[in-house]
């Protein structure tokens, strides 16, 4: 099986781009939401995107932007991929991705009466939008944008679709593992999970998380029985 990819979201310091990439993450994702504490501009993301070695993918985090916004953000920040976190319509985030021609993935907030026919129609309307389309990210319903750090019913998640979304919402070190072997996600996405505060990454936590990640990949690979 493949193993499960790893996006640490919410960066903003040089130290904790050097924790991360030593730790090896395979994508890391700045927040240019103007609301959020881990908020960076163009500029400072392009700063730290200027020390990422080849191979980590950058991901910008954009919640209802505009074109123009994009537009901006990506003359100065040469990110690999984009992912949408508010309430774009499929037309809207189809728009936005084909205007700098990067992929993208479309958060889905799970609530409690969610089904799996939703999320799988959410991803079809997505996926017939644009061939940018790259994934779902799957995160916690909460009256707010953003990361809510609460984990939602996994159990909601059809067996066909979990090999092609992102999992997020309430990850942590101590239910990665179990996330991961219950889901089998193609990736993991977390911040607030692995920080000392708000922007500012736990170096410890973070490799702590992809150790979680990678037993249960291991886990899963030699068919292992997991409680």
């Amino acid at each position: 099986m493949p193993r499960t990819r790893i996006k640490i979201c919410g960066l903003t310091r040089f130290d904790d781009i050097a924790a991360v990439v030593a730790a090896g993450a395979d994508a890391i994702g700045f927040v240019f939401y103007p609301k959020s504490p881990r908020y960076v501009t163009p500029e400072q993301a392009a700063s730290l995107i200027a020390v990422i070695p080849p191979y980590v993918s950058t991901v910008g985090l954009f919640v209802n932007a505009s074109v123009e916004e994009v537009k901006a953000t990506l003359a100065v920040a040469p990110l690999s991929l984009l992912q949408f976190h508010g309430d774009e319509t499929p037309e809207h985030s189809a728009t936005l991705a084909a205007t700098v021609n990067r992929p993208y993935t479309q958060v889905f907030r799970v609530k409690p009466d969610t089904s799996g026919e939703d999320l799988l129609e959410y991803e079809q309307r997505y996926r017939a939008a644009s061939p940018l389309f790259a994934s779902l990210l799957l995160d916690t319903y909460v009256d707010a944008y953003g990361g809510a750090g609460k984990v939602f019913d996994w159990s909601l998640i059809p067996k066909e679709l979990a090999p092609r979304v992102v999992l997020s919402g309430g990850l942590s070190v101590q239910n990665a593992t179990d996330a991961v072997v219950r889901v089998r996600p193609y990736a993991v996405d977390i911040s607030s999970g692995v920080e000392a505060s708000k922007g500012i990454k736990d170096a410890s936590k973070v490799r702590d998380f992809i150790r979680a990640v990678q037993d249960a990949d291991a886990i899963i690979a030699r068919g292992l029985p997991h409680d």
